[in-house]
């Protein structure tokens, strides 16, 4: 059972859910995906822009926010005590950029498996069961790992999407 979120955690947390929201109505798949420096800014704020046929596939939520973060924070510096909060529990390459990006925390909303569950076989998602967790312990640094939270509340801007 992940732990409780303080209300401040709760609010960012919404917020990439309200991109995620954001997303889908921009046609686009529903994921949304914000970094927050340690002192409270938001650094970069991100839906996902991976879509066929047009969409780069490598473009989910949480790689553009990551990315953009590092750009905006100046470097690796810049990103200590930041936190990627993100609809969804980051995908294998989406921990990887976090991880690379210097990325201290994640919270996510809607975990891998129950995103499995929402999307199914369906070819514009394909899945690992690779829960982010396993990707970081990996790593030679330490990333702090919260959730999944909200889930009902996640799972509505994928209800009918991968139908």
């Amino acid at each position: 059972m992940p732990e409780t979120l303080d209300a401040h955690d709760l609010a960012l947390l919404r917020r990439s859910l309200r991109v995620a929201e954001a997303s889908r109505g921009a046609g686009r798949h529903p994921f949304g995906s914000l970094v927050v420096a340690a002192d409270g800014t938001v650094l970069a704020e991100a839906g996902n822009d991976s879509l066929p046929p047009d969409g780069d596939p490598t473009r989910h939520a949480e790689l553009v926010a990551v990315a953009t973060a590092f750009r905006a924070a100046g470097g690796p510096d810049g990103m200590v005590g930041s936190t990627l909060y993100t609809s969804a529990e980051p995908c294998a390459m989406c921990s990887g950029a976090a991880y690379w990006t210097g990325i201290d925390r994640v919270v996510y909303a809607l975990s891998e498996h129950r995103l499995l569950e929402l999307t199914g076989d369906h070819p514009e998602n394909p899945t690992f069961s690779l829960p982010c967790r396993e990707v970081f312990a990996r790593g030679q640094r330490r990333i702090l790992v919260s959730g999944p939270h909200l889930e009902d509340e996640a799972a509505a801007a994928h209800e009918g999407f991968w139908v």
